[in-house]
């Protein structure tokens, strides 16, 4: 594997049967993981029906992770009914931070991404004008442009408790 991009699922607090189908990780508002119904090795070759489409023109090579939520966001002021929680917010960190050990990901803007910045790196991608992730509710101060940056340093974070350091 050779990135992780990470979303909301545009849903409710916990995963539905689809998402699963979708995603190979869901952390839920309680912080929770839940495993999809595929492997992130599924997505070494993407076989029709036999891997985690979660990124249009980005699967192959990519573990899916998702943050449940984000239903009816319109943006920072209107936010819906299921904003993102700190404590899953966090818990998605530190899986990916665990990932990226186990899998030997190196936390830079190119393997560790939002569905949103794969959306503007491959504009000719359906996965062009996706906005997740552009807002992290536990953490408002948090612009659009630097959601990505947030989110590797969140991950940098959590791997040196990992590790120890």
């Amino acid at each position: 594997m050779k990135r992780i991009i990470i979303h909301w699922t545009a849903g409710g607090h916990y995963p539905t049967a689809s998402e699963l189908f979708y995603y190979h990780f869901l952390i839920d508002k309680d912080g929770k993981y839940y495993r999809g119904k595929f492997r992130p090795s599924d997505n070494e070759n993407c076989k029709p029906a036999s891997y985690a489409p979660h990124t249009g023109g980005g699967n192959t090579g990519s573990i899916g992770v998702a943050l449940c939520g984000m239903s009816g966001f319109k943006n920072k002021k209107k936010i819906g009914n299921y904003p993102i929680t700190k404590i899953q917010f966090e818990s998605a960190m530190k899986l990916c931070a665990e990932l990226c050990l186990e899998y030997k990901i190196p936390v830079t803007g190119q393997t560790i991404m939002t569905h949103y910045e794969f959306g503007l790196k491959h504009p000719k991608t359906s996965s062009a004008g996706k906005i997740d992730i552009i807002f992290i509710p536990p953490y408002p101060w948090v612009e659009r442009q630097e959601a990505g940056s947030f989110i590797r340093a969140k991950i940098k974070w959590y791997l040196l408790k990992l590790k120890g350091d």
